[in-house]
Order: C-alpha cells, then structure tokens, then sequence
C-alpha cells in the first residue's frame, strides 16, 4: 500500500513501513510502527519522569548531557553508517553530523549553568526583581529525515538539560535513526522516560499536538507540515518553534573574492546532496564578475564526485527517496521549457538508486520552480544583476527568509548592506550554517522561533518573573 510517497504493508503485527536504501534501492529491514497503547505509556511515562528529571540538580542533568556526547563519539561509525544506509548521505558528511551532534550536547553541557542562570532586573529600591527559567513539561518533535541525527540533537540537549521531557516522532523514512538516537540518550544514563522515540506516522501528530499532556511543539520540515503542526498548537495555545523551508540567496557582488566564492558555493549547493533548508539556492551575481563567477562555478560543480555515498571520495550521494528525484527532474525540465539555459547537468543518472547530476542553469526566467519554489537537489540556478540594490532586492523576493550568504571584500558595505536582507541570518564570505553558539532561525515561509545558544534553551522554559519586596518597606 503506498501512502504520502511510503511503501506500506500488512503483516500480523500490524503496519509496517519497508524502508529503501536510496543508493541500492534494496529493501531494509522493516521496522514496526508503535501502537496506540504504546504511545499512551510512552507520554504518561514522560509525565512521570518529568518531575524528578526537572527536580535533579543542574550539574546532574548537564553531566547526563556530557554523557550523551561521550557516547555518541564513540558509535560515531555506527550511527554514521545508519545515516547513509537510510538517506544515502556521504558517509563523511554523516560522521560530520554525529560529531555535530556530540558539540551541541558538549555547547549545552558546559554553557547551560549561565544561560539558566536567574537574570536580575532593575525595579523599585526597596524590591528585588529577576527571572527565573523553568522547564515546561513533555515536548513534542517532529523531525525530518534530511539531517537525522543534527536536527534531533539541536533540540534535545537545550530541552533536556533544561529539565524538560521529549517525545519524537521522526520522519517515516528514518525509524532507525529514531530508534538508535533514543539508545544513545538512555545508554549515558538519562532516566526511562526522559526521552523516547515515536514510531508514528504523520496522521498522529495532530493527536499528539492536542494531548493535553504535552506542553509545547518544534517542528523542522516543510511549508505546509509547518502550517499544521502550527495550527494545532495555537489552537492549543503551545508554545512552538517551527525551522522550515529556504530559498536562500547567494549573494556575489562586483568586489567579492570569485575564486573563493564559486568554490565554497558549489560546496554550499551541495551539502547533503543538495538537501539541505540552508543549502545555497539562488546564485545572484554581479555583471561586473558574472562571467568569471559562472565559469568556476560551473567547474567546481562539475569536479563533483557522484556516486556510492559510502565510498569516502563521493561528494554528492543519491536523493533519500525515489519521489523527491522525480519532483526534482519535474523542477528542472519546468524551468528549462520556460527558457533557461542549461550550462551543466540537468537529468538523473541512468544508474540503480537515485542519483541526479549536478546541474547549473543560467538565465532563469521568473515565476520558474527554480525562482519560486524550494529545490532539495545539487541544481543550481544563477541570476546576473546590474547593481547591488538589485542584488538585495532579487534576493528579498522570495517568501522564504531562512539565511544569506552574502560576497563582498568591503566589509563595511557587506555589514550595512546585512540589515536590508531578509533572512533569520546572515553570514558574510562564508556559507550558511547553524553552530551551537548562534541563534539559528528564519522569518516569512521559513518559520518563527530560534533554535540554538541561549535563545534556543530559553524557547521551552518558564521565563517566570519573580519580585521580592522588603519585609521593611510593606
């Protein structure tokens, strides 16, 4: 039975997805989803463990935290090979994003004593006024595939370590990751309850959303997943944090470093195959260095090595599943009738698993996939501009606002000109990406909510304020 682009079938124990190597396009074991009884004792067991969790001293739940880091670092090759095997990552991107996952809980382990920390305010003389920071209770996570592991662990250790509970419910194409994540929580020695992995399809998340046992949500994922699950908890009146989608602007303007720029844009195009929020989508360059931009550019895409994502030297591995290939073909031939211009690429590979060559197309029409909508695929679109207003304004015009990565060796004008984009982030002569350190968020289409360093652990507590007048003052 196919649903949403699954592979579903009946066996005695119930629904069962058949999940699909992307590169082999080979069956692996299936994995069965949890019943309705099973989710019941899950989120009663997250209640019950949420007031002793929340009660441990600070140090405890941050030394729990470090645990989790030790112990991702040392199954580093074997969640790493679980990531490919699912996603088809290349496997030194999927050891990059267990070590990631490892820095975020090391981030929150060492820093969340001074993000937690009571924060005094100025009041009356005679009062004494600050706020504290509380955990709120069971969250929610609804996960996606594309960064299985980082996209959990940047919500987890700031959830966790500031005593809140968690309940995932990860993407359906990805339940051994899910599975494995909740190993490696309860392996360091984080109580039963604390956490714990959600075998559920998407049909239950508005079920979950309206328990009213759970206290707040974070989705990362699509457009229209964030329109739901949003929905849901403001009808409930949740706390929620939504990362969605990107079209994110690639900025070069007539004084940028070119060399420099065209290398690590086709690396920002093609991080994790292309599938990426923050992955760089819209190429706009300058008449002043187009020509020379689009060259390199052009060879740094193809200098890629496609091919088998566990082979250490392939850069661009297959696409997760066999729809998200066609609806990248579909997106690319719309926008080549449309009139583009096809410099590099532009079909999948006639090879087992699903694979589609790196792409450059140039003078791309508006109102194109390639223009309005978000592409998750090594396909690249470049757009030549006449001036840096109209730089920023074609890179404004989109209804996504995740991040920019913006080219320019006159930093002074590459500052000022930061404040006019509208992104969540910006991040000059260096591709977009999130760190434990920074907030990490986007406006418009790409969601509300910040994710990561104080802002991020702050987004699930009580920021309850406290006011202590003098006893001599009443």
């Amino acid at each position: 039975m196919l649903v949403n682009g699954y592979l579903f079938v009946i066996a005695g124990c119930g629904l069962i997805m058949d999940r699909i190597n992307p590169t082999t396009e080979q069956p692996l074991d299936p994995i069965a989803p949890h019943d309705d009884a099973t989710v019941e004792r899950s989120i009663a067991a997250a209640v019950r463990a949420g007031s002793s969790w929340a009660d441990r001293p600070l140090r405890d739940r941050r030394q729990r935290l470090q645990g989790v880091a030790e112990q991702l670092r040392s199954e580093c090759e074997e969640h790493a090979a679980l990531i490919t095997s699912e996603v088809g990552k290349p496997i030194t991107e999927s050891r990059s994003e267990i070590e990631k996952c490892a820095w975020v809980c090391e981030h929150y382990a060492e820093h969340a004593g001074s993000y937690l920390a009571p924060e005094r305010l100025p009041s009356e003389p005679h009062a004494t006024t600050f706020v504290r920071h509380e955990p709120l209770g069971p969250l929610l996570a609804v996960m996606p595939w594309n960064f299985p592991f980082w996209q959990v662990f940047r919500f987890v250790a700031p959830a966790l370590v500031a005593g809140n509970t968690a309940l995932l419910k990860h993407a359906s194409n990805v339940p051994g990751c899910a599975q494995a994540i909740e190993r490696v929580v309860s392996a360091a020695g984080v109580p039963d309850g604390v956490f714990q992995s959600l075998l559920v399809g998407s049909e239950a998340v508005e079920s979950l959303i309206t328990d009213d046992r759970i206290k707040g949500v974070t989705l990362t994922g699509s457009e229209r997943a964030g329109q739901a699950v949003g929905g849901a908890a403001g009808t409930e009146l949740l706390p929620s944090v939504l990362e969605l989608g990107g079209s994110d602007p690639f900025i070069v303007l007539a004084d940028a470093n070119v060399e420099a720029a065209a290398r690590i844009g086709a690396r920002a195009r093609t991080i994790n195959s292309g599938q990426s929020c923050i992955a760089a989508k819209r190429f706009i360059v300058h008449e002043a260095v187009y020509e020379e931009f689009r060259d390199r550019f052009i060879e740094a895409m193809a200098a890629l090595t496609v091919g088998d994502p566990t082979d250490e030297s392939t850069d661009v591995g297959p696409q997760a599943r066999a729809d998200l290939l066609e609806t990248l073909d579909e997106q690319v031939t719309a926008t080549v009738e449309a009139g583009a211009t096809l410099e590099l690429g532009g079909e999948p590979l006639d090879r087992t698993g699903y694979f589609f060559e790196p792409t450059v197309l140039s003078d791309v029409p508006p109102e194109t996939p390639m223009t309005n909508e978000e592409v998750f695929g090594p396909v690249a679109p470049i757009f030549e501009v006449d001036s840096t207003d109209s730089a920023i304004e074609l890179a404004n015009d989109s209804p996504y606002g995740l991040g920019c990565s913006l080219w320019s060796t006159d930093l002074d004008v590459a500052r000022e000109l930061s404040g006019r984009i509208d992104a969540g982030c910006v991040f000059i002569n260096e591709l977009t990406k999130s760190d434990p350190r920074l907030p990490f968020g986007g406006i418009g289409r790409s969601g509300y909510g910040r994710e990561l360093s104080k802002r991020g652990i702050e987004a699930f507590t009580n920021q309850k304020t406290v006011w202590i007048q003098s006893a001599a003052n009443q």
